[in-house]
């Protein structure tokens, strides 16, 4: 039987013509991983310091044992590009909240300084989620230590603390229903309604740690404390100026602000119904379902694209948890009575950043 016969070779010019396709393609994958790189080099210098890396090692790659293992719901959550979108809506969620905008008017330092202030909270969530016990701890008795220093009088005459657990459960309700209401729309694999639950339950161990009191514990107790706090919000003076220097007036080059406006886009987009009018926020359901909505899918895809040239942590050795104690569970948030003043507005700004320090 005679061999199978040898492909023809193929002429110069076509070896020719492959070859150079082939060059091509290579100079165009190494510039998308350029630009890749320098998208990531960007983006974790602006949430995590001028040494992303150290920063990273810091916190996953320090012996020890850790609260949470990082495949739990909290994981998932925290570790996702949707936290951009999350962080944005938890801002102004929170900034409706007199008492609690007053604090971070007066004692924040936003505007001076909020790339500063943003590594901070981005730090702190990191660190209680994915660090080791003693460091979450730590970070935990730090912020506690500058909440001590946070006390006031609000414009209206509202005295303010920042150690006041109402205030805080407030912070923490608002907070936790944003970033997990974005990872629900935006994030690579949303939770089921067991892990959405658990989820709620492992941020209460942090909350609680802080010093607020009767958190909820389960999605539905969230969504009930969230709805009771509506008689105390309202967008004050404050509450505006914070949403209008978030979203119009960032401390960005003039380049890089379109890419912001789609990450502040996709925030926006979550945020409740009720709590646009008063920040004076867009409020149309059809542009929200046909440009909002796939914009913040595409922003985060964007940033989860980006953030894939960053080299992972390497885990310190074999993971060791050291589950924390169970939070002592909801206490119920009344209303204010309805003949008050407060019961009628439904909106105000409050600190997404308490938590940051």
């Amino acid at each position: 039987m005679a061999p199978p016969a040898r492909p023809a070779a193929r002429p110069a010019p076509a070896r020719e013509a492959v070859g150079a396709a082939r060059r091509a393609a290579g100079r165009t994958g190494t510039a998308a991983r350029t630009v890749q790189q320098r998208a990531a080099h960007a983006l974790l210098t602006r949430v995590a310091g001028p040494d992303p890396s150290a920063a990273r090692d810091a916190i996953h790659a320090t012996p020890g044992p850790r609260w949470f293992d990082p495949a739990s719901p909290v994981g998932r959550v925290h570790g996702d590009a949707s936290m951009f979108a999350g962080g944005v809506r938890a801002l102004l969620l929170q900034s409706l909240h007199p008492r609690a905008m007053a604090a971070v008017a007066g004692h924040s330092g936003y505007r001076a300084d909020p790339w500063g202030r943003l590594q901070r909270t981005a730090t702190f969530l990191a660190t209680t989620t994915f660090g080791t016990v003693a460091d979450a701890e730590q970070a935990i008795e730090v912020v506690k230590a500058v909440h001590r220093r946070i006390r006031g009088t609000t414009p209206d005459g509202e005295p303010y603390d920042a150690s006041d657990p109402h205030l805080l459960r407030w912070v923490h309700v608002a907070e936790v229903d944003s970033f997990l209401a974005a990872h629900q729309r935006y994030g690579r694999r949303p939770l089921d309604a067991a892990g959405c639950d658990e989820y709620v339950r492992q941020a209460a161990v942090v909350g609680e740690r802080l010093g607020a009191t009767g958190l909820p514990l389960t999605y539905a107790e969230l969504q009930q404390q969230l709805d009771a706090y509506r008689p105390e919000l309202r967008a004050t003076p404050a509450a505006l100026e914070a949403a209008h220097f978030l979203l119009r007036e960032p401390p960005l080059p003039a380049v890089v602000r379109p890419a912001y406006g789609l990450i502040t886009s996709a925030g926006i987009a979550l945020m409740p119904r009720w709590s646009r009018a008063p920040l004076r926020l867009p409020d149309v359901p059809a542009v929200d379902a046909a440009v909002l909505r796939p914009v913040g899918r595409f922003a985060t895809g964007a940033i989860r694209w980006a953030l894939a040239a960053a080299p992972p942590a390497q885990p310190p050795g074999p993971l060791v948890l050291t589950p924390p104690a169970a939070p002592t569970g909801t206490a119920h948030v009344t209303r204010p009575a309805a003949d008050d003043d407060a019961a009628a507005t439904t909106t105000t700004r409050t600190d997404a950043a308490l938590a940051g320090g």
